[in-house]
């Protein structure tokens, strides 16, 4: 191995939203020649292998899940399990700490990359190894969250969320008061080990060695800025990065589908593999489509006690919709639809991941985020960036209408209107930094140079 090559391991949250950012970074860290060994549970592994396109430099090094009461036996992501069991997993997760111990004495990496599992500092400070917490949500929600700042001014109640901590450089994002109910709540959650899940995270921030983020200075630099002053740590930025486009085609239904429309004219909406809204949510989101005029393909979850979403649509909707709207609860093939011409819009509730892509994309956007940092990612594109439109909720009650899907959308698909002008310029200038091979060569760079100054 070359002498300025370095030996990394990785040990990411088990989530696919977080074992897939982890997977992109190590496949660039593999390309300027670095060895990676990633830490993966032990069935996951053939899901993530085909997204390894450096096996003679990433090695998955799998993990076996303790046993803990109340997790099934055969669950190893949180895709396995509803969302009332992630702190279950998340304390299965702890309890690899031994056998995470045992594996980096034996492996001897220059640095472990990690996020949830708040231990690994401490163990690797022990070994001699260094530490670097790395984020696959944006430095703003960080920032509004789990500063020092934030420490010292209180986290625990909702009023304490209507105002950033001191010092807090981005004066767009605003909670409002439904959303401060969240935030307070993820707050005082007990996220796994009898921990409470900011505790774990401001433990982990505070105890690493430095800080990583899957962002761009480009879009959150004074964040980042704020962060440094905050941790009075380096923070390496790698970039937003994804993998190369899919060599795979879209599947025959939807380019016959789609191929029926005009270019630019097909909403889609998608809210990710793990967000459910309520039955009356869910259809108050599809009646919003359908009052919008426009063709569209919705690739939703089955509501909160629905089985499947054909039982949960509003009555009479299959037939009115039939010829310009789809509904589908499976798995489909999001980056190849957000590619295909015929797709002018794109609902989404702004995970990382998802905004990545639509950023790449030309489809324009419409958010309606439903968790923390998906509601700071709105926010950072909606009041800041100006690069998309956000859905209008109750500010007491956080629901939406379908009056109110109905006027994003269109406000964002009407080419001459004003807020139609503004947010495609702003989302033109943005795609073009995304596409960037020259930026992300140079984030990629630049996180190396830092990780070798970091090991020393």
């Amino acid at each position: 191995m070359d002498k300025s090559s370095l030996h990394i391991a990785m040990y990411p949250w088990f989530a696919i939203g977080h074992l897939t950012p982890y997977l992109y970074l190590s496949n660039k860290l593999a390309e300027k020649g670095h060895t990676i060994s990633f830490f993966i549970p032990i069935n996951t592994k053939p899901k993530l292998e085909p997204l390894n396109l450096y096996p003679d430099y990433i090695s998955f090094v799998p993990i076996t899940l303790p046993h803990v009461d109340g997790l099934p036996s055969d669950a190893e992501t949180t895709s396995d399990v509803p969302s009332t069991s992630y702190p279950h997993l998340m304390t299965a997760l702890d309890l690899t700490e031994s056998h995470i111990e045992h594996l980096l004495r034996d492996l001897k990496p220059d640095v472990v990359l990690f996020d949830f599992a708040y231990w690994v500092p401490k163990l690797t400070r022990k070994l001699g190894i260094k530490s670097i917490h790395y984020c696959v949500i944006n430095a703003a929600t960080v920032g509004y969250t789990m500063v020092p700042a934030r420490q010292r001014s209180g986290y625990h109640f909702e009023a304490d969320f209507l105002q950033p901590p001191s010092g807090f450089p981005v004066s767009s994002i605003v909670l409002h008061v439904h959303e401060t109910r969240l935030f307070a709540g993820v707050a005082k959650m007990k996220f796994g080990s009898d921990v409470l899940f900011l505790d774990r995270l401001f433990t982990s921030f505070t105890e690493s060695d430095a800080l990583g983020f899957w962002t761009c200075r480009e879009i959150e630099g004074p964040c980042i800025d704020y962060l440094v002053s905050q941790f009075e740590k380096p923070v390496l930025v790698s970039g937003p990065i994804l993998v190369e486009p899919p060599a795979s085609t879209l599947e025959e239904k939807w380019v016959e589908w789609l191929a029926s429309f005009k270019a630019g004219s097909v909403i889609y909406c998608a809210l990710g593999s793990e967000i459910k809204l309520t039955k009356d949510q869910f259809q108050e989101l599809l009646l919003g489509l359908e009052l919008c005029g426009s063709p569209f393909l919705a690739a939703l979850k089955p509501p909160i006690g629905a089985e499947s979403v054909e039982a949960a649509l509003p009555e009479g909707f299959e037939e009115r919709i039939k010829g310009k709207g789809m509904v589908d609860g499976g798995w489909v093939q999001q980056r190849l639809i957000l590619g295909h011409p015929s797709i002018g819009c794109f609902v989404t509730h702004c995970g990382s991941g998802s905004l990545l892509e639509a950023l790449r994309s030309e489809s324009q956007l419409v958010m309606l985020p439903q968790i923390p940092d998906q509601i700071i990612n709105a926010r950072v594109m909606g009041k800041n960036l100006k690069a998309g439109v956000e859905v209008e909720k109750g500010e007491e009650d956080g629901l939406f209408t379908k009056r109110s899907v109905c006027k994003a959308v269109r406000s964002v698909m009407e080419v001459d209107s004003e807020v139609g002008r503004m947010v495609r310029a702003n989302h033109a200038k943005l795609r073009d930094l995304m596409l960037s091979e020259d930026l992300q060569r140079s984030y990629i760079d630049s996180f190396c140079r830092e990780l070798k100054d970091l090991v020393g």
